[in-house]
């Protein structure tokens, strides 16, 4: 069984916990409050879901999913995601997370920072583009009309076919933007951000984004 760390347990973290679980992954979930906060969380989501420290998260799983406000980034375990692939939901809201001058200045990504701050790490985004009340309930099997779809960026390769996998089980197709540096075209106020739309309509709206 593979098993799946998540570190932060906020509405996309807790969504995709549940989303995981239900299709046959082991789930390790954190946050920044200590596991005994989530007892609630990992009882309702049943014997394949345990609560523990970010570092014993990160250190457990085959692969990580890190679901952070952005001003928390300093805080996600660096060693024990050494090697590993690691999804990256986070999304810059400044009026949360304080400005940062190289997100405000178009000189780096939310994905860039995370790859920064873990340089032996694959990060990929995924997942933060869509609302998490959005991805339990539109997904559909892969060849229905006008499946929706979601986009990921990252250097890996390795990475990218585990989003595109990942996306698959949860119901939506995948467009690969290509390179982190890229991936500033699926991030907030963007054409395709939060929208539904299919692979072709998220083609176009990743084309007409501006940086």
């Amino acid at each position: 069984m593979t098993r799946v760390g998540i570190i932060g347990a906020g509405h996309i973290g807790s969504t995709l916990a549940r989303g995981l679980v239900d299709r046959g992954y082991e789930v390790v979930i954190s946050n920044s409050r200590g596991p005994e906060t989530l007892a609630a969380l990992v009882d309702d989501l049943g014997p394949n879901a345990t609560a523990a420290t970010a570092t014993d998260a990160a250190a457990s799983g085959d692969f990580v999913i890190v679901t952070v406000p952005l001003k928390a980034l300093a805080d996600v375990p660096v060693e024990p995601l050494a090697g590993k692939i690691v999804l990256d939901t986070n999304n810059y809201y400044w009026e949360r997370d304080g400005r940062i001058p190289a997100l405000d200045e178009k000189r780096d990504t939310t994905t860039g920072l995370l790859q920064n701050h873990l340089p032996a790490s694959k990060v990929a985004k995924a997942f933060n583009h869509i609302f998490a009340t959005d991805i339990l309930t539109t997904g559909s099997p892969a060849g229905t009309p006008d499946r929706r779809a979601l986009a990921t960026a990252t250097d890996s390769p390795e990475a990218s076919a585990l989003v595109t996998a990942l996306y698959d089980e949860f119901g939506f197709d995948t467009v690969d933007i290509g390179s982190i540096g890229d991936s500033w075209r699926v991030e907030r106020d963007q054409p395709a951000y939060v929208v539904p739309q299919t692979k072709d309509e998220l083609v176009a709206n990743l084309a007409r984004g501006e940086r």
